[in-house]
């Protein structure tokens, strides 16, 4: 990740942050600790009490980055009117339900009130930017910003032109991630899930075929993934991987005399499950058992702190220091 003693350039100094749910939150302190000041527009009525909560809980996180925490949340606000919250922007980070009629109106909303030079990006995690766009007089304008959650933790950033999103947008919105100290990868084109949410979601589907028949529990799948295929991914991705497995030969090897019976005999033998009552029950029943005994926040702050010991040995932690120009 970049050091923090890379700073955020000196144009984005006011983010505005639409939606105050856990990915808003999470952007939230991040941009906080970066040194921008954020405005939080969210309809809630208990919205600054949701957001300054999910802040403290995530502050130990953003330290353990080398991020300063210190009166983090001095240069935080609250505005409930869209226009007004984004009307002396550097940046909207819109953060609201995954309905595409919900993100026009609101991004029409944005366009009308946002200055000019404003970046504009959501953090949508499925919805193309050319079918948010075809409501907006200036498309070239809006790109997908996708986190990988949490957004303050995890260094991958998802940038997703949509047909006609500028070349110059594309790359503001790479290096205003990269100065945050994320990894954005710009995708060459638009397909739904994007990248990382459609292998996250073909996994899934196999390990839910996989406890519905029984072969394993959901607590030793997890079990399997993490001293397996998880630590593996976190140092070599999946081509990697097989170049490697392919011995001298590498990639071109390793399909010929590994993969082609993986396409074979594996690929037409991979399940396709359905969330169906008994697959629920199966997958609620053992969930409870497998992680009942603590809270979503003592365990999001447990896997918080294991994935900030992973990056530190990765050397993907920032060093403290300096954070706005």
């Amino acid at each position: 990740m970049t050091s923090p003693t890379e700073p955020v350039p000196d144009s984005y100094r006011r983010a505005a942050i639409i939606g105050g749910g856990v990915i808003g939150i999470s952007w939230a302190g991040l941009f906080l600790a970066r040194g921008i000041d954020v405005v939080i527009s969210d309809p809630r009525a208990d919205i600054e009490d949701i957001v300054r909560t999910g802040l403290a809980e995530i502050t130990p996180a953003l330290a353990e980055l080398g991020l300063p925490t210190e009166d983090l949340t001095a240069g935080l606000s609250f505005e409930a009117d869209l226009a007004t919250a984004v009307a002396e922007a550097d940046i909207v980070q819109e953060n609201g339900p995954e309905r595409l009629d919900l993100k026009q109106q609101i991004w029409r909303t944005i366009e009308d009130a946002a200055p000019a030079h404003a970046l504009l990006a959501t953090s949508t995690s499925g919805i193309p930017a050319s079918a948010i766009a075809t409501a907006l007089r200036q498309p070239e304008r809006l790109v997908v910003g996708h986190p990988f959650n949490p957004p303050h933790l995890v260094p991958l950033v998802e940038v997703v032109p949509g047909e006609k999103t500028s070349a110059e947008t594309v790359e503001r919105a790479r290096e205003f991630y990269t100065a945050l100290g994320k990894k954005p990868q710009v995708l060459h084109k638009e397909v739904p899930g994007f990248v990382a949410n459609r292998l996250q979601s073909a996994l899934f589907r196999e390990c839910v075929h996989l406890v519905a028949e029984g072969v394993v529990t959901e607590a030793e799948l997890d079990e399997i993934v993490t001293s397996s295929i998880g630590l593996r991914w976190a140092v070599a991705g999946p081509f990697r991987t097989f170049h490697l497995g392919g011995g001298p030969g590498g990639l071109p090897h390793f399909i010929e005399h590994l993969g082609r019976a993986m396409e074979d005999n594996m690929w037409p033998a991979l399940g396709s499950p359905t969330f169906d009552e008994a697959t629920v029950n199966t997958l609620v029943d053992q969930a409870h058992d497998a992680f009942g005994t603590g809270t979503v926040e003592e365990l999001a702050a447990e896997r918080d702190r294991a994935q900030i010991t992973l990056m530190r040995a990765l050397g993907e932690t920032p060093d403290s220091g300096p954070t706005h120009a």
